[in-house]
């Protein structure tokens, strides 16, 4: 019997993907591990790898790096394949279509802050989506609506102001180097 060994080329992108995704997953970490004033709401610091890494190498590498931080991000957690897991996946898939949407917005100048607040804003819509339809189908949900689009606008600019500054130190050092 012949062994076959499939041999994958790594690229220096994957690299990056990973270091960043890594990144991203002890943020999600650390920060499941603070504790939330309100259920279900947390500032959601993990984002400011995924948007910075939205403007840096795009929005492929963004997909890459907010999917690995929630997969892995819950193994690491115990939480994969729960209804959290759920949400924060319907969350960070909603988040990626608004980048995606976004994406001739930010030819046209759209900074990190507008991008995080309206991937924030997106974020809490996937969930309180999937939570209304399977979780608890109750008109009374959206009551909680106003409150929870309110703190993603909050946290979106606390994450956006970040990932601003985290994206000025950067391009200030590279300007350093040359």
């Amino acid at each position: 019997m012949t062994e076959t060994h499939i041999r994958y080329k790594v690229s220096s992108e994957d690299y990056r993907i990973a270091r960043l995704a890594a990144l991203a997953i002890c943020i999600h970490v650390l920060e499941s591990a603070l504790p939330s004033p309100i259920p279900g709401i947390k500032p959601g610091l993990a984002n400011v790898i995924s948007i910075a890494v939205f403007f840096i190498y795009g929005w492929r590498a963004a997909v890459w790096v907010s999917l690995l931080r929630v997969v892995v991000g819950s193994l690491i957690i115990g939480s994969f394949l729960t209804p959290t897991f759920m949400l924060s996946l319907a969350g960070s898939l909603a988040t990626l279509l608004i980048l995606f949407a976004v994406l001739p917005l930010k030819k046209l100048g759209l900074g990190p802050v507008g991008a995080a607040v309206l991937a924030a804003m997106g974020h809490i819509t996937g969930q309180f989506l999937l939570a209304y339809f399977l979780i608890i189908p109750n008109p009374g949900l959206f009551y909680l609506f106003p409150p929870l689009l309110t703190a993603a606008l909050i946290f979106g600019l606390v994450t956006g102001l970040i990932a601003q500054n985290l994206l000025d130190r950067l391009e200030s050092k590279q300007e350093h180097e040359y």
